[in-house]
């Protein structure tokens, strides 16, 4: 359906990175304890993102079910009668309850942090003519932060990461300290307070949507 926005967010995207039940469901073998809390955000973000015509991409982590495709560092999960998280076809791989891919969406297998890394999203997105990113998912210091710091690499006009619709294992890992200081945060709060000083948009969901 037409949206009276469409001239505005035409050349927006919304990438959601790795909503998937292996990572957000209690009990899931890569669990992201911060992203349950998420879900509701996310879900607003893609209904005001189909509202405002803009293309959703879902980005989902697909594994072969012996970690042949998988980082090093997480091969041993991989093994007889470990997890095996987020294989094809599993049901830890599917998307968490509330969120749908519908018709006209563009599904993208990774298997690495950034949604970039060996796949055809840049290509894709230049083909829709998208020159303005919107992310949100898990988690902040990997996935998210990658995506995103190649998407400033490739030279997207606007990247932004809507705050409340975006998570990590803890939010000393996520979220910057908000006072006004010269002084650098933690380590822990560096990864907003990173993508901020190279001039990625960091709203809430609340103003995101007012924008």
């Amino acid at each position: 359906m037409a949206s009276e926005n469409d001239g505005k967010w035409s050349k927006t995207a919304l990438v959601v990175i790795d909503m998937q039940k292996d990572f957000i469901v209690a009990g899931g073998p890569m669990l992201v304890k911060g992203g349950e809390a998420i879900v509701p955000n996310v879900i607003k973000t893609v209904e005001v993102a189909r509202n405002r015509g803009i293309p959703i991409i879902w980005v989902v982590r697909e594994h072969d079910s012996l970690g042949r495709d998988v980082e090093l560092f997480r091969r041993h999960l991989y093994g007889n009668g470990k997890p095996k998280p987020t294989s094809k076809g599993s049901v830890g791989a599917e998307l968490v309850d509330g969120l749908v891919i519908q018709e006209g969406d563009y599904k993208l297998v990774k298997t690495r942090f950034s949604a970039f890394f060996n796949t055809n999203l840049h290509s894709y997105l230049q083909g829709i003519g998208i020159t303005n990113l919107v992310i949100i998912g898990v988690q902040t210091p990997n996935c998210i932060r990658q995506t995103v710091f190649d998407a400033v690499a490739l030279d997207y006009q606007r990247v932004t990461v809507i705050l409340d619709a975006t998570a990590a294992a803890t939010p000393d890992v996520h979220i910057e300290c908000l006072s006004e200081t010269t002084s650098p945060p933690s380590q822990g709060r560096a990864n907003i307070f990173d993508m901020k000083n190279v001039g990625v948009a960091t709203p809430t969901l609340e103003e995101w949507c007012q924008s």
